[in-house]
């Protein structure tokens, strides 16, 4: 027998012991703080600059302090104690953070992605400095639905900033009393604030992924993180007082430089709706006609068979280059800034509105757009040379010519880009034309095939109408966006499903030969396709009815406006009437007492709770029903998508209002609570003032963790029922967590009896 230990078996016991060690730390540290001045000395009287800067591990992101706090996410704060020494000049600045607009808070905010800085003038009144402090913020990840609150102090004395020359005059009181003035946190504490009922997903959805299998390669990423983290720059470094000592080197988890809402999958998903808009491209009059006379010109040049087929594969590579050239060219004018602003103001929203409309014009007859004949007669010119170069530029007519038809479609989908990273118009060149080149290289490869193909005639034209009913429909998504982030009111929900439920109704009519334009064929029956296409195009009419009453939607919620414009939703007004008229009923029946804080914090789906931990217990006690504990946050994007997606199914919703006493527990409210309840963690050593804090602090230090949603299913004595889950978008996996949790605490009761 081996009494040695061989490599390979130190190996597997190491990584099984970090496997483990790995698995129990669930307190997620994302992020790192450190802390630098502009200059190291100075002298009474003269401004320096207090730097804070914040490094972000992939794929989570950090608010700004700079957008309206009342708008949802959890800004960025830093409050600045009083002291003699110093006076604060302005504001904190944050340094270039990105923006965008997000259609669930119905506005714009300010984020970092992989690092963040903020900026603060102060000017030194004495030479005995000290500048402390706290701030204040929030870390967000689409990649596991987490979001997670965090506060530290910070500390500057003339340890690190040397103060010399003292003035000849001492500071004036006036100065002192503008500076006690000023000693003011620098951004408004925001109350509670109101959740919204209705989440619009980004251009990406979010992908779903289940949180306990993504947890062991974040945690090792963040610890990563946090044994790396670099506290020291190329400035002054900020000191570690004893007041500080563990906060400087604590860690924050952030954003990728990616846009947050992108994924690879989202980029493969648009290459792919691009190649389907190519596909859809050779379908169009102007493209069609021509996939037969350009492969025969290869398959009968005069050459060997092998010559004309290369020549037609050189001919499809060179409408690949092309294509992927204007996107190319887009991309670099645009880039990420430029295309955040393409996604979210007005003004190229609004622009993109009117050129879909006259796309969609184009398509129905009314006019063509084309290039100048000019451009087309000097590169038919070229193309008639002759050789390699006169099949590129063959390649290159076929794309002027055929642009009357394709160039609404090739607009669409760099529009469609815009509001995304740098690469999605180069992606979405290349799939579309991928799909236009290839019939052009596969029927010169099997000639054969050209048989098979349909005549030309009057179905390409309704091809085109097609289109542009697709393209008015499209169209009104630009204009929902401008009206959102200027609260127009143009374009209500209701507003914008009528006009849909119009455009593909008249399409319907069209595609059954009821409609017709001047320039469309006698359609003297129906084929088999074209009555199928009827079918789908009355059956999503049907399915967008619904929504005028307030019905979610779900599958189109990316495209229709908040649900919060709906001026008539049965579904609010039904809540409301049962707990409006009826609601010292619902009170009593539904809770054991009014719950505190419930006049400004409240449940979705019109359901009854609480808000505070005591009087949740309290009630459950009474009632003989399990908790139902909801760490959630007011900046909590991920919590409002669960809210929407999972509690609005009926299943849920009936569980949680019959079966559990709710408490949500918000830790990023900053209500200050009574004095009494004020405490010192265990956990941090720090006081907790606050509604947030203390939630914070008790997920932490009673279930090691810190990221929200995070769902617990308790008795009232704190005794945890089954595991507890958190983001999942799947109805099925809640709908068996709460069933769990309820026949779990009935065989507790049950044991407890006997």
């Amino acid at each position: 027998m081996n009494k040695y230990i061989t490599p390979k078996q130190l190996l597997a016991t190491w990584l099984l012991f970090m496997m483990a060690f790995v698995a129990q730390a669930q307190v997620l540290k994302p992020a790192s703080w450190s802390y630098e001045v502009s200059k190291k000395e100075v002298a009474v009287g003269e401004e320096v600059e207090l730097i804070f800067n914040a490094k972000i591990d992939k794929d989570w992101y950090l608010y700004s302090s700079d957008f309206d706090p009342d708008l949802g996410p959890m800004v960025t704060t830093f409050t600045f104690q009083k002291h003699p020494s110093y006076e604060l000049v302005g504001d904190i600045k944050p340094v270039k953070p990105k923006k965008k607009y997000d259609e669930l808070w119905e506005g714009e905010y300010t984020y970092f992605v992989g690092t963040g800085q903020f900026r603060q003038k102060i000017r030194v009144l004495q030479p005995d400095l000290q500048v402390k402090g706290e701030y204040e913020y929030q870390v967000c990840t689409d990649v596991t639905g987490q979001c997670i609150p965090f506060d530290h102090t910070f500390s500057f004395t003339n340890k690190q900033i040397k103060v010399s020359g003292v003035a000849a005059k001492p500071a004036a009181p006036e100065a002192n009393t503008k500076a006690a003035a000023q000693q003011q946190p620098q951004q408004k504490q925001p109350q509670a604030q109101q959740q919204p009922q209705q989440k619009q997903p980004q251009t990406q959805q979010q992908p779903e992924q289940e949180l306990a299998a993504a947890k062991v390669p974040d945690l090792a990423t963040a610890a990563a993180a946090a044994a790396s983290a670099d506290t020291n720059t190329a400035a002054a470094p900020v000191a570690s007082t004893a007041d500080e000592d563990t906060d400087a080197a604590e860690t924050i988890s952030a954003i990728p430089d990616a846009e947050p809402a992108t994924t690879d999958d989202g980029l493969w998903a648009f290459m792919l709706v691009a190649f389907g808009s190519g596909l859809i491209a050779l379908l169009t009059p102007c493209v069609f006609p021509m996939v037969p006379m350009t492969v025969s010109f290869f398959t009968n040049s005069g050459g060997s068979r092998t010559q004309g087929i290369l020549k037609a594969v050189v001919y499809g590579l060179s409408i690949i280059a092309i294509y992927t050239l204007i996107g190319t060219i887009v991309a670099k004018l645009f880039g990420a800034d430029g295309a955040n602003f393409l996604s979210t103001h007005w003004l190229p929203n609004v622009l993109f509105f009117l050129i879909f409309v006259v796309f969609a014009m184009s398509f129905f007859g009314m006019f063509e757009i084309t290039l100048p004949s000019s451009w087309l007669n000097k590169i038919d010119a070229k193309a008639d040379q002759g050789g390699w170069i006169g099949v590129f530029f063959m390649a290159f007519t076929l794309v002027l010519v055929s642009f009357s038809c394709t160039g609404p479609i090739v607009g669409s989908i760099l529009v469609a880009s815009a509001g995304g990273e740098t690469i999605r118009p180069i992606a979405g060149m290349l799939g579309f034309s991928l799909a236009f080149a290839l019939p052009f290289s596969l029927f010169a490869v099997f000639p054969s095939w050209l048989s098979s193909l349909p005549k030309s005639g009057g179905w390409l034209n309704s091809v085109k109408v097609v289109l542009g009913f697709i393209e008015l429909a499209l169209a009104l998504k630009f204009l929902s966006i401008a009206d959102q982030v200027y609260h127009w009111g143009l374009l209500d929900r209701e507003v914008y499903l009528a006009l849909w439920i119009v455009i593909f109704t008249l399409m319907g009519f069209y595609l059954l030969g009821k409609l017709k334009f001047s320039h469309d064929s006698e359609v003297k029956f129906i084929s088999v396709p074209r009555l199928f296409f009827a079918i789908i195009t009355f059956g999503f009419v049907v399915y967008l009815i619904p929504g005028l009453f307030g019905a979610p939607l779900k599958a189109l919620s990316g495209y229709l406006p908040p649900q919060t414009t709906q001026d008539f939703d049965i579904n609010k007004i039904v809540r409301q009437s049962n707990g409006g008229s009826a609601a010292v009923a619902a009170v009593s029946s539904e809770l054991c007492e009014p719950p505190k804080y419930g006049d400004f914090l409240h449940l979705p789906h019109g359901l009854q709770g609480y808000f505070d931990l005591e009087q949740a217990k309290k009630c459950a006690a009474e009632q003989g029903k399990p908790i139902f504990i909801d760490f959630t946050g007011h900046g909590c994007v991920n919590c409002r998508e669960m809210e929407q997606n999972v509690w609005s199914d009926p299943e849920v919703l009936k569980r949680l209002r019959e079966n559990y006493v709710i408490a949500a527990l918000y830790v990023d409210d900053r209500t200050e609570l009574p004095e009494s309840e004020q405490y010192t963690s265990s956990y941090d050593g720090k006081v907790k003032k606050t509604i947030g804090r203390k939630y914070a602090d008790y997920q932490i230090t009673k279930f090691n963790v810190n990221a929200q949603p995070y769902y617990v299913l308790m008795d009232e004595s704190e005794n945890v029922l089954v595991k507890p889950i958190a983001y999942d978008l799947s109805v099925d996996n809640f709908v068996k967590f709460l069933d769990a949790g309820v026949e779990a605490y009935n065989n507790k009761q049950q044991v407890a009896r006997k």
